[in-house]
């Protein structure tokens, strides 16, 4: 079975979005493309791992965020993600309101060509390429401290999140600029995003990445999975009953998720017909980006793309960069990044999840919830406003 190749993310109403309208709520000289009311301060809860299928389907289980959703139209509680739908992509959209084709950051693991290996973007980053070489432009962040030096606004970006994440290579990448503030526990997160909202002109990124780790390990749905969402609802009702007056306070994730079940956790990396010819293998499991070696001539490239159709043509969509590109799925793309993105991407439509075990970790084919597909359920995220001026 083939499907037709899926467009873009939404141009319209995306990752992309949500800092900018947020800032320009308080003041800032940015869009507000998602029409936010005027506010005092904002606060910004990005639940990683959280998808809008799954807060749906389990929205018993989160009262507070079930009555926001009950309380918006469906136009309003939906946002896009961007492709891949995976964290250190969609993080750096959100941190640069910029695509992926344009900040570079393309996937989980992602191939640099002026050193030609393969980076991991987020816990194992290679420090011999400098993050903010590799993304280059300013963040959103940078921008509002560029404007209040200016005298165009008093807003002052914070960040609350793990301290582990202050001097990550992502922070550095994709998401610096504000004061950073580091708590362990959920708990102390939520009460300090709402100590800061006391202050007026605060725009505040308040990260969690417990769902989305529970999710890996279990999948969505899962008991732990559902014991975290009830938390995270339970926090989030308790911080809006301490915000003062004129903040707005807004829910949104970076990627949805699905389960891949043991049998459908499939090894690639020892069948030759698909990996004699490629350099390196990239992306994610449920995005795998190809690169072919420099010497493999064209009728060996072509060899190798007709050998992933057979094999996986009816459980993902194999397409070249050029078909990926055309069809939008990194939005805008820049001549630094194209030869980031692999020669052949295999984007699973089917629930499963392919793994080359001469890279991957042991550990890595244990996990149950994956996502970096374009399939609505890895894409549709939550836009839900928890709190707005009176």
């Amino acid at each position: 079975m083939t499907r037709a190749l899926p467009a873009g993310f939404n141009p319209e109403r995306n990752l992309t979005h949500v800092l900018p309208s947020l800032a320009a709520s308080l003041g800032a000289a940015l869009p507000n493309t998602l029409q936010l009311p005027r506010a005092r301060s904002a606060i910004l809860l990005l639940v990683d791992g959280l998808g809008l299928e799954q807060l749906e389907q389990y929205s018993a289980h989160a009262p507070f965020l079930r009555k926001a959703l009950k309380q918006q139209t469906e136009a309003q509680t939906e946002l896009s993600t961007i492709y891949p739908s995976t964290t250190a992509a969609a993080l750096s959209s959100l941190g640069t309101g910029l695509s992926p084709g344009e900040h570079g950051l393309v996937g989980y693991d992602v191939y640099d060509p002026d050193r030609d290996t393969v980076i991991n973007q987020l816990g194992g980053w290679d420090e011999r390429t400098d993050p903010q070489t590799w993304q280059p432009a300013p963040t959103i962040f940078q921008q509002l401290n560029e404007q209040r030096l200016a005298g165009v606004h008093d807003i002052e970006p914070v960040t609350v999140s793990l301290p582990a994440f202050e001097e990550s290579a992502l922070t550095r990448a994709a998401l610096q600029g504000p004061r950073f503030i580091g708590h362990e526990t959920l708990t102390a997160r939520f009460a300090q995003a709402a100590h800061e909202a006391q202050h007026p002109g605060k725009l505040i990124y308040l990260y969690a990445n417990e769902l989305d780790k529970v999710g890996h390990q279990y999948g969505p749905g899962s008991d732990e999975w559902l014991e975290v969402l009830e938390e995270l609802d339970a926090q989030a009702r308790r911080m809006v009953r301490k915000l003062p007056e004129g903040t707005v306070a807004a829910v949104t994730g970076d990627h949805g998720m699905i389960t891949v079940h043991q049998e459908d956790r499939i090894d690639f990396g020892h069948e030759e017909e698909l990996v004699r010819h490629i350099a390196h293998t990239a992306g994610e499991p449920r995005m795998v980006q190809l690169h072919f070696a420099s010497e493999a001539t064209e009728s060996q490239r072509d060899q190798t793309l007709e050998a992933w159709r057979q094999r996986f043509g009816d459980q993902a969509w194999v397409v070249t960069r050029q078909q990926a590109v055309e069809a939008g799925w990194f939005g805008r793309v820049n001549g630094r990044v194209l030869p980031r993105i692999g020669d052949v991407l295999v984007a699973g439509f089917a629930p499963i999840a392919l793994y080359d075990s001469r890279r991957a970790a042991p550990q890595s084919f244990g996990m149950v919830g994956h996502h970096g597909a374009p399939t609505p359920a890895e894409v549709r995220i939550p836009w839900l406003l928890i709190r707005t001026p009176e």
